[in-house]
């Protein structure tokens, strides 16, 4: 199947598949259908009735919603229409999707329910290039049109020309705008990131040729679509291979929609695969002694065929037997809670602990780690199914070149790189240099077989008062593997050593406090009770022996409120906002460094 642009994507798709299930949503309990040809003919109409509304070619058009099926009809409509689609988190606050309207001079905004519409209503009379609203929930708007009206509309455009959608999408070309994508950033205002037919469609192609996708499979979609990772595989990816998407009701109910779904892929992030590490092993640590052992064993038999696996080699008669016992007695419940079909997962958008990786794999369940950035449409290397290497990010996919920079920077070259930065020259021209390269701001290594590794991001790695460099990434990923913790931030520069913010797990916490008879009343007091603080220590102290003693945590804090989106701690994405993290308990941090006073 070829196509050039989106447009040819979705359009030759839907004529080579012909899914009664291209794309399935949850509705009053129970999955609704889409056909391909029903996404084809009602992004059609969408398009013509928003063009009635005066939205050309070139034109911003913003879409402030979390996910749901109109997503794909709104985003495909927009790329018939050559109008760039600028997605905008529904977890960002009014003052934020202010800034993004006002910066990408949006001339209509999609927006979905009371609480988005409430965040437009309170912005609403600053935003001069804002001419039409339009809004997904209707018996909930406070201004606006109704998506259903526009596509009323746009139905009765195509009874009068028939042909003129057709024509508005072959007017689009691979250069043109697809979408402008604001960076949830770490730091500073969000950048909008342009990215082009061409970009999508490379990395599109280039998935194709390495992840083994096809019309039998079924996904379930759960990462939010205004982030780029889970847009092009869900919106593009999927479709060009024949795949057919479940939308996920809620990050929330996943665990419920696989049961139901059965899907064969699937992409999450890394917080996705710790907490069912987390729960596996908890589970495992409070069964019986002979529960305990059971477990032990079917996880050395499953490491020990996973190496034969890994090399493509038939094992042993007597370990195949062993693994076939383990994986009946104690993997089927895993598979089963994930659906029961899954062939593999796809990780993305943080690092994802080796031990984690492994885990899965010795229980056969395939996790593919890969990376990417917004910038990079967003896929720069990944995994694959018959080529895997854990504790890296694969290889480059097709047509993306990767080299290392002297200071150990990422550099990536190839058509998925970004058009530019909106309105920001100078920043674009830092980004890419003389040769096309652009800079990642990750630090990594290249293996002999030409499997990337991330060690760090640029911005993140610690410098310590005395010159050593600590990357913080991989302390806390193998912290994180540890049942009692449930996040941290590694914190030290231009300190004398490293320390930590921990955010226990208190769940388990909590049963560890009742049999060791320690008040437990609230999170605050578990948090503060000097016995809580001895334990985690303890368990942070196995982690240190892992590690250089220069890269050892010394001493941590513990918290009692999880980072949050709210708070500005972590972006849209989930990373960890350290500049604010760090201020926020700067108190906390000043107090692990404060030296004792003396008797």
């Amino acid at each position: 199947m070829e196509f050039e642009t989106l447009n040819q994507l979705l359009a030759k798709a839907a004529q080579a598949y012909r899914k009664d299930d291209a794309l399935l949503y949850k509705k009053d309990g129970a999955w609704q259908k889409i056909s391909s040809e029903s996404w084809l003919s009602r992004a059609r109409d969408l398009a013509l009735g928003l063009h009635a509304l005066g939205i050309e070619r070139s034109d911003r058009v913003a879409l402030l919603s979390e996910n749901r099926h109109e997503w794909f009809l709104v985003d495909a409509a927009l790329q018939i229409l050559g109008a760039p689609n600028v997605p905008i988190y529904s977890t960002l606050t009014s003052g934020q999707v202010a800034y993004i309207l006002k910066d990408s001079e949006s001339k209509a905004v999609i927006v979905s329910d009371a609480v988005q519409q409430k965040k437009l209503a309170e912005i609403r009379a600053g935003l001069s290039s804002l001419q039409h609203v339009i809004t997904l929930d209707p018996a909930t708007a406070i201004e606006g049109t109704p998506l259903e009206a526009v596509e009323a509309r746009g139905r009765k455009e195509a009874e009068k020309d028939p042909s003129a959608a057709e024509r508005l999408a072959k007017a689009v070309t691979p250069e043109d705008l697809a979408s402008i994508v604001y960076t949830s950033g770490t730091t500073g205002d969000p950048k909008g990131v342009m990215l082009t037919n061409r970009n999508f469609v490379s990395n599109v192609k280039a998935s194709l040729q390495v992840l083994p996708l096809g019309p039998k499979d079924r996904a379930l979609s759960a990462l939010p679509y205004s982030h780029v990772f889970e847009r092009m595989v869900a919106h593009y990816l999927y479709p060009a291979a024949g795949v057919s998407v479940a939308l996920a009701a809620s990050i929330d109910t996943v665990i419920e929609d696989l049961g139901q779904i059965h899907p064969t892929v699937m992409t999450m992030v890394p917080r996705f695969y710790e907490k069912m590490y987390a729960r596996v092993k908890e589970s495992a640590a409070a069964g019986s002694p002979l529960k305990r052992r059971i477990f032990d064993w079917a996880m050395a038999a499953g490491r020990e065929h996973g190496e034969y696996r890994l090399r493509r080699e038939s094992p042993p008669f007597g370990l195949g037997l062993r693994y076939k016992i383990a994986t009946a007695v104690v993997f089927k419940k895993l598979h089963h809670r994930l659906g029961g079909e899954l062939r593999f997962f796809v990780s993305g958008s943080a690092p994802l602990s080796k031990e984690i990786a492994d885990f899965f794999w010795a229980a056969g369940i395939t996790i593919l780690e890969g990376y990417g950035l917004t910038e990079t449409s967003p896929v720069i290397s990944v995994n694959q199914p018959e080529r895997i290497r854990f504790g890296t990010v694969g290889p480059p996919v097709p047509g993306v070149e990767v080299e290392i920079a002297e200071d150990g920077e990422i550099l990536a070259r190839g058509e998925n790189v970004m058009k530019g930065y909106w309105k920001n020259e100078a920043a674009t021209r830092e980004a890419i240099d003389s040769r096309g390269f652009f800079h990642t701001g990750d630090i990594g290594v290249l293996d002999r077989d030409g499997f990337l590794t991330i060690t760090d991001r640029k911005k993140d790695i610690i410098v310590t008062a005395g010159g050593k460099k600590i990357a913080p990434q991989s302390i806390e990923g193998k912290l994180k593997t540890n049942a009692f913790i449930a996040d941290v931030v590694v914190v030290g520069n231009r300190r004398s050593f490293a320390t930590a913010l921990i955010l226990p797990n208190f769940e388990k916490l909590k049963l560890w406090c009742r049999e060791s008879s320690v008040p437990a009343e609230s999170r605050a007091h578990m948090a503060a009770h000097p016995r809580v603080l001895a334990l985690i220590m303890e368990q942070v102290e196995k982690v240190n022996l892992d590690f250089s003693q220069y890269e050892r945590v010394k001493k941590i804090a513990l918290l009692s409120e999880e980072f949050t989106i709210e708070r500005g701690e972590l972006t849209p994405t989930l990373k960890a906002r350290r500049s604010v993290i760090e201020s926020r308990y700067k108190h906390l941090i000043d107090e692990l460094y404060r030296e004792p006073k003396p008797v």
